[in-house]
């Protein structure tokens, strides 16, 4: 029986220390690491030994609450927590040893980082009386992170690392949450001490902002009661602060449009007629266009980045009343000037909101916003994302179709990396729920696929887990389909096969002349082989007909991995499209519009 965050607490601080040389209540800094994670709750951790860190790993094989995952790669680590993190709303942990471990480490902070993803990355350190001499597998570990963590710590002292725990336990999940870095050396490691662990924390330098304020959020509801023309636009934030039933809840009151970015998807129901699909580069034109026309926008958990909204100056080229919710006040008017500004938790304030609209007297204007509708519902008329079927061969887009209806009924986790497969993913997958989308969005990082699905699935078993991936992404961290087999993760991953680094061949067809440089993969594995020989499934899908009876295969082998090689069409582009220093509203929506 699993056992609550409380129970494993009482459990840690009941169990009986076997040194008789020491008083009972004294221990080392990595039995106090192990007595911290289980107070928290944590029954996971990804990880990968090495010198800095085997006093912490002697203390893990002493207790069985925690189950560790050796990946083969320390950037398999961090991605596989932060997949778990983003699909349970729980704080990943990863755990790496010092130098190459932390540097390896690097790349999956960064990405939690951009995303806004809750995470304690515990690194090893040299000892503390070879900080700054050099010595083997030293880095500045805090130098390093700096840029890409919310907070970090150096532990020096044994007595201050349960304290420090907390508090990056407490960072990382409240606020704008973020991966907080805890860097130990080796001695402290060794060191003992006392044992306590504060049940809450108060930190006097750090209190994020939780109510939104009243009269800001009044004003809002005036100007949204108001509009002609209004629209919602919703961010990662909205899943994040779990206020995707809120979300829900406002639209059904206003009847208003709604879209969301890349890492929205989900908060609102793709399949709602509401819902205008993803907005930004590849969004749909009846979003973007919306976007660009709307009389007042309502911003909540998103950041109006450059793949949302293109030129800032085109952007801008529309007047228009901005209503921006964010829990972190550093992201409103930072690209774009907004007119209320609410900084709060978004699902306190969209609560707080949808209370003020019961109350409101006035409702929205009717005709107005039918003729708002019309207008939409024409846009929506162009079937952007319309594409040519073929008999002869697979477009990606049907199989990304495909696997929607075959699993629309299912509880059912999509991860993907990063390139055209992505936004295919995104834009033909109805995401329904929340946190059931798992991709890099901030900082596009290649090779997340697969480490992310391994984390979901280690804390969802009973749930389908799909990576949708390409041939060139799925390498970066192939290595990481021994930790399947070893640790029983059956996840199914479905690869895009067109032999070129996509998204890199679109870019280099519409802007640089079809001069493909370094885009073509010359020299693939065969797939297939590859998978038997890590012990699992393969299956190559050269046919479109042959598309569907695969992805049943894959399904109905529910215990094991099955990696599907689908040869895809290797001219096909993302449609439709924003080029780079354009404004939103200015779309290729297919070749014709080259």
């Amino acid at each position: 029986m699993d056992m609550s965050a409380a129970e494993i607490k009482r459990a840690a601080l009941a169990q009986p220390q076997t040194s008789p040389s020491h008083t009972p209540a004294e221990l080392n800094g990595s039995e106090i690491l192990v007595r911290c994670l289980q107070a928290e709750g944590v029954r996971h951790l990804w990880g990968y030994p090495g010198g800095a860190v085997l006093y912490i790993y002697d203390a893990l094989y002493k207790q069985e609450s925690i189950q560790h995952v050796l990946v083969r790669h320390e950037q398999a680590a961090v991605h596989a927590a932060d997949g778990f993190a983003r699909a349970t709303g729980e704080v990943g942990v990863a755990l790496v040893t010092s130098g190459p471990g932390v540097t390896n480490a690097v790349t999956g902070i960064a990405t939690a980082y951009m995303d806004s993803i809750p995470m304690v990355i515990i690194t090893g350190q040299v000892p503390t009386p070879a900080i700054g001499l050099d010595a083997f597998q030293e880095c500045d570990t805090v130098g390093i992170t700096r840029p890409i963590v919310k907070h970090n710590f150096l532990v020096k002292d044994v007595r201050d690392l349960a304290l420090t725990l907390k508090k990056a336990f407490h960072i990382a999940r409240t606020g704008r949450p973020g991966p907080v870095v805890v860097d130990i050396p080796k001695d402290v490691s060794l060191a003992r001490t006392s044992f306590s662990y504060p049940d809450r924390i108060e930190m006097r330098s750090y209190n994020p902002v939780k109510k939104g304020h009243s009269g800001q959020i009044r004003k809002a509801v005036q100007l949204l009661l108001q509009a002609k023309r209004p629209y919602i636009y919703t961010g990662g934030g909205v899943i994040l602060g779990e206020a995707s039933a809120e979300l829900r809840q406002l639209v059904d009151m206003l009847g208003f449009p709604c879209t969301n970015t890349l890492m929205g998807l989900g908060a609102m129901p793709g399949t709602d007629p509401r819902f205008l699909g993803m907005l930004g580069m590849h969004g749909t034109y009846e979003a973007n266009m919306t976007m660009q026309h709307c009389d007042v926008l309502l911003a909540v958990g998103a950041r109006f980045d450059d793949r949302v909204i293109g030129n800032p100056k085109h952007f801008g080229s529309v007047e228009r009343k901005i209503i921006h919710v964010d829990i972190d006040p550093s992201s409103i008017s930072k690209r774009v000037r907004v007119d209320i500004p609410i900084v709060g938790d978004v699902k306190d304030v969209l609560q707080e909101l949808i209370a003020q609209i019961k109350e409101a007297q006035s409702r929205p204007d009717a005709q107005a916003l039918s003729a708002w509708w019309s207008q939409i519902n024409d846009w929506r008329g162009k079937d952007c994302l319309a594409y040519k079927g073929s008999d002869d061969v697979i477009k990606p887009q049907m199989v990304v179709d495909t696997l929607w209806k075959l699993t629309r009924d299912r509880d059912t986790y999509i991860t993907s990396d990063v390139g055209q497969h992505q936004m295919w993913a995104a834009q033909y997958f109805k995401f329904d729920q929340p946190r059931r989308w798992i991709n890099s969005g901030g900082l596009g990082t290649m090779g997340v696929g697969l480490p992310y699905a391994m984390g979901i699935k280690l804390a969802k078993p009973d749930s389908d887990v799909f990576c949708i991936t390409g041939e060139g992404s799925i390498q970066m961290c192939i290595q990481e389909l021994s930790t399947c087999f070893q640790y029983k993760t059956p996840v199914k991953i479905v690869s895009l096969n067109n032999r070129y680094l996509g998204m890199v061949r679109q870019w280099q067809q519409l802007d640089y002349g079809g001069r493909y440089s370094h885009s073509y993969m010359d020299a693939l594995p065969d797939f297939v082989k590859l998978a038997e020989a890590y012990g699992h499934v393969g299956i190559l899908v050269e046919k479109p007909s042959d598309v569907e009876p695969a992805l049943k295969e894959a399904m109905r082998l529910t215990d094991r991995t099955v990696f599907l090689d689908i040869r895809t069409d290797p001219t096909e582009n993302v449609w439709p499209m924003v080029k780079a220093g354009k404004g939103i509203s200015e779309m290729l929506l297919g070749s014709e519009d080259l």
